[in-house]
């Protein structure tokens, strides 16, 4: 139990950093106190969390482990391709995390249901639940999500900015990556853990060096020269004073 708690706390973290959770976290706090945000955070990512366990629960008894370490494998680069492509606030998010008038707790934590469900933090719950304890996988999804937007309530709460997006998203993407290579090179190569880990970092530098190849246009737009300055100029409003409540 203490080893999936200890897994998941560690890829549910990853997963939220740059992700559009922290994002939302950061707005409502410019408006709620702490607490509260934090407080809506927590319930509803218990709740999600919960179905996400059970369904990869009971959707890893029927399933051989082999193949579910590939699956799982092949999941965790998807997880780090949509890392890199890179997550906003949708116009609707983003009005409804800056402009309800319902009560704060209520707001945050509907908001908060409303943007886990589907989301690739909700998928690699529901992939470390298929191979591991559920318990652990629960505990340690839902602590790793609260630690992560905890961080963008901090910022949200005394800075007002958000975190330097651009070198934690390609560094998130980075580990997906090479965690997803490495368990899908375990199930099918049999070798010793330091080949296996210095051929999944071979592989994540290799792709690295394609993408970098291509014209400046055909990249995701994270690793984009410009990138930078587009995303000082594309806050999705975070920068806009607002006046907090209660």
């Amino acid at each position: 139990m203490l080893a999936a708690l200890a897994l998941s706390f560690g890829v549910i973290f990853i997963a939220e950093l740059g992700d559009k959770s922290q994002l939302m976290a950061m707005t409502f706090a410019l408006r709620y106190r702490w607490w509260v945000v934090l407080g809506g955070i927590t319930l509803a990512t218990t709740a999600v969390h919960l179905i996400s366990v059970a369904v990869g629960h009971y959707l890893g008894a029927a399933l051989p482990t082999h193949l579910l370490g590939i699956v799982a494998g092949v999941a965790f680069v998807f997880f780090g391709l949509w890392t890199l492509r890179g997550d906003r606030l949708s116009e609707d998010e983003a009005t409804r995390a800056q402009r309800t008038s319902a009560p704060a707790f209520f707001a945050v934590t509907s908001a908060f249901l409303l943007a886990e469900l589907g989301d690739k933090t909700m998928l690699a719950t529901i992939t470390l639940a298929a191979d591991n304890d559920w318990v652990g996988v629960w505990i340690g999804s839902t602590i790793g999500m609260v630690a992560a937007d905890a961080l963008a309530i901090v910022v949200g709460a005394i800075a007002g900015k958000h975190l330097p997006e651009r070198m934690i998203q390609i560094a998130a993407a980075v580990l997906f990556l090479g965690f997803g290579f490495f368990m899908l090179l375990e199930n099918i190569w049999h070798a010793p853990a330091l080949l296996l880990v210095a051929a999944s970092l071979g592989i994540v530098a290799a792709l690295a060096a394609m993408v970098f190849a291509l014209p400046e246009r055909l990249r995701p737009q994270v690793l984009r020269r410009s990138s930078a300055a587009a995303d000082t100029e594309e806050d999705t409003g975070l920068r806009e004073p607002a006046q907090r409540e209660v």
